[in-house]
């Protein structure tokens, strides 16, 4: 097995992208916050089919975080994650702190717009995607890829990420990937650990509702009843429905003409404190 090298400083990371730049290498990227899962190892199988070396990083973002969220007690795990991403043929591992990230007088951010103002995570975490378009443009330049790896689970998060790269010209190509899901579909994601066992046993009913919306808008039923419907269903079984938008897959505009759109319905809902996000094509 190959050796996995561990970069906590810029100039750690650099030692091996600048040689990797100079050899002609396609470097890959996945950037991630950490508490990896069989999510975040399908990003990596898939950035490896695109890279000729790849690097992941984690990185917990306090810029995406809003007042009252969880960033403090977002789960770390650094010593499990590290072992997953040797046992899977990462080249690089990138994990720089806080201050290596945002240095002392750090005051430059990216404000996006298009996908970002769609009216839903934006609605609900106010300058989430700033934050997000900040660190991923920062992680672009610091790492040299021109591929990198994001996860359709945060479908909306993917547009942003494909807005910006265009619209600043950034010579990086974004690959979507499937959301991986457990067996009774509920979407993988690290804030999962938050739910408690009747709460696990209510979060699929997300990615069922979904489901069947989908299933009665290709059936012939108007996107506002069949989101109606789901939103009444998941607040019927206890959860706090954020939003349940059926929305143009492509730009994440209202939908005009079901007829000729292609659409994605995505929704966030909460069980207890614990907030989950899906979305699934139509």
């Amino acid at each position: 097995m190959k050796k996995m090298e561990v970069a906590r400083t810029i100039e750690e990371l650099r030692l091996h992208t600048d040689a990797w730049r100079d050899l002609g290498y396609v470097i890959g990227l996945v950037p991630t916050m950490g508490a990896l899962h069989a999510g975040h190892m399908a990003l990596v199988e898939e950035a490896k089919k695109h890279a000729d070396v790849t690097a992941v990083s984690i990185f917990v973002n306090p810029l995406q975080f809003g007042r009252n969220e969880d960033f403090d007690r977002y789960p770390r795990r650094e010593e499990e994650d590290l072992a997953k991403l040797r046992e899977v043929g990462v080249d690089r591992v990138w994990l720089p702190t806080r201050d290596v990230m945002y240095p002392p007088g750090f005051a430059t951010t990216i404000r996006v717009g298009g996908p970002a103002r769609a009216g839903l995570e934006d609605a609900h975490r106010p300058g989430h995607f700033d934050g997000v378009a900040t660190v991923v443009a920062k992680l672009f330049n610091q790492t040299g890829a021109r591929v990198a790896a994001f996860g359709e689970k945060d479908y909306q998060q993917l547009l942003v990420i494909r807005r910006m790269t265009r619209d600043l010209d950034m010579p990086v190509n974004i690959v979507g990937v499937p959301t991986v899901r457990e067996d009774d579909g509920l979407a993988l994601s690290s804030r999962n650990a938050y739910l408690t066992a009747e709460q696990r046993r209510t979060a699929p009913r997300l990615y069922a509702e979904l489901t069947r919306a989908a299933e009665s808008i290709r059936a012939g039923t108007s996107v506002e009843a069949a989101a109606f419907n789901a939103r009444q269903a998941l607040e019927d079984a206890g959860f706090t429905v954020d939003y349940c938008e059926v929305r143009n897959a492509e730009t994440l505009k209202s939908v005009k003409d079901q007829r000729h759109e292609s659409l994605r319905i995505l929704a966030a809902a909460r069980l207890g404190d614990v907030r989950l996000i899906d979305n699934i094509p139509v």
